[in-house]
């Protein structure tokens, strides 16, 4: 079922807008056509597209569906044919060493350009702030850090949505932090400190609420990830190995706090990314490998196909697909200097002599070089939101 014929039955459903003409998305053209053409559409100018005609201003502002006002089994129809307005984009914060000016910049996934966001609000220091993405929200959060040029952590939290391309003020955290560890676990964003306190930000509600605190001793912030409910906090590892590295868990129906498994604390050995439910990390080592965590053995097994190109350098930050793609697929971005991406697609591959119980996997990596002007960016964080 086509945009339109959709918007026509909800109108009819809703009792509504009796004797209003629906208007073709795009005068002769087939309506899937029509949607396909809209989809291509840089999210960055919806704003401006809406006001091209009302049915514009409808499919881009409902597009991404409204099954309530349809019987389940139509609705079910529906999405099976229709066309999914939510792309992903990938976002990435990048500084310049010497100037330490902060941007963020955006990636067509059709284009492949980048595209500029307005400027990030407040003051921190690049890599001091957490950033928090919601992305079937479409929405990101910069939250806390340290002020540029000195030690005082701050409180403040801005907000991002793609729909409006836009920054606004958040309710502030209840307490000043920097270097935090943080993730999205249920909907909900999820900050910790070194020091064990934590706190817990419901969008909803636009307001913080306490969290149980982690006891024992600090850890150190090396990378944080959120999966399955939970989200995982290591300090990571460094050579020359003077004891094993700690880590620690929040659960968030429980609202509780347990150690780290042995083997995944000792082998996250890089950054972390989280597609399609299953967590990845890049090895900072070597070839930087792609490796998955395997719960059921704790165990990180490595992923074949090689790793990240050498052409996307140092530093690395990581994002990864919430959901599959195509074919049971997930996808890996893994952005380098001057915003040269890794764009890895993994999925199942058959391995001789592997246990009948594990799924082995193998990657495949596409670059997508940065333009020249960006030679001197370094990233810090990177979101994959679907705008």
């Amino acid at each position: 079922m086509s945009f339109s014929s959709m918007s026509k039955q909800q109108v009819l459903d809703a009792g509504e807008g009796a004797g209003e003409e629906v208007v073709e998305l795009i005068p002769g053209l087939p309506e899937e056509v029509a949607e396909k053409c809209l989809l291509h559409l840089p999210f960055l100018y919806h704003r401006l597209f809406r006001t091209v005609s009302s049915t514009w201003n409808r499919f881009l502002t409902d597009a991404p569906a409204k099954p309530p006002l349809l019987a389940p089994a139509a609705a079910a129809a529906a999405a099976a044919v229709s066309v999914s307005f939510s792309l992903p984009f990938l976002f990435a914060f990048a500084f310049d060493p010497a100037s330490r000016r902060l941007q963020c910049q955006a990636l067509d996934p059709f284009s492949r350009r980048w595209l500029l966001l307005p400027p990030v609000p407040g003051g921190a220091a690049a890599g001091s702030f957490a950033v928090v993405g919601l992305p079937r929200r479409g929405e990101m959060y910069v939250i806390g850090g340290v002020e540029e040029g000195g030690d005082k952590a701050v409180r403040s939290v801005a907000v991002y949505s793609a729909a409006r391309n836009g920054w606004e003020e958040a309710a502030a955290m209840r307490t000043p932090r920097g270097y935090m560890a943080a993730g999205e676990v249920g909907g909900r964003v999820v900050v910790a400190g070194e020091d064990g306190e934590a706190e817990v930000f419901d969008p909803e509600a636009g307001r913080w609420l306490p969290a149980a605190p982690r006891r024992g001793a600090a850890v150190a912030r090396y990378d944080a990830a959120a999966a399955g409910g939970k989200l995982y906090v290591t300090e990571g590892w460094a050579w020359p190995f003077e004891r094993a590295p700690r880590g620690a868990v929040y659960d968030a129906a429980a609202d509780s706090w347990r150690e780290m498994a042995r083997g995944m604390r000792e082998g996250w050995t890089g950054s972390c990314a989280v597609a399609g439910g299953r967590m990845y990390i890049v090895a900072e080592y070597g070839e930087w490998r792609l490796k998955r965590y395997d719960e059921a053995r704790d165990e990180w097994r490595m992923v074949a196909g090689g790793g990240v190109p050498p052409e996307v350098r140092r530093p690395h930050v990581v994002a990864g697909e919430v959901g599959e793609v195509a074919g049971g697929r997930r996808r890996i971005y893994v952005v380098g200097a001057g915003l040269d991406v890794a764009v890895g697609t993994v999925s199942a591959a058959a391995a001789a002599g592997a246990p009948h119980d594990v799924e082995e996997e193998v990657v495949e990596w596409e670059v997508v070089k940065g333009p020249a002007e960006f030679a001197g960016l370094a990233p810090c964080n990177a979101q994959v939101l679907y705008a």
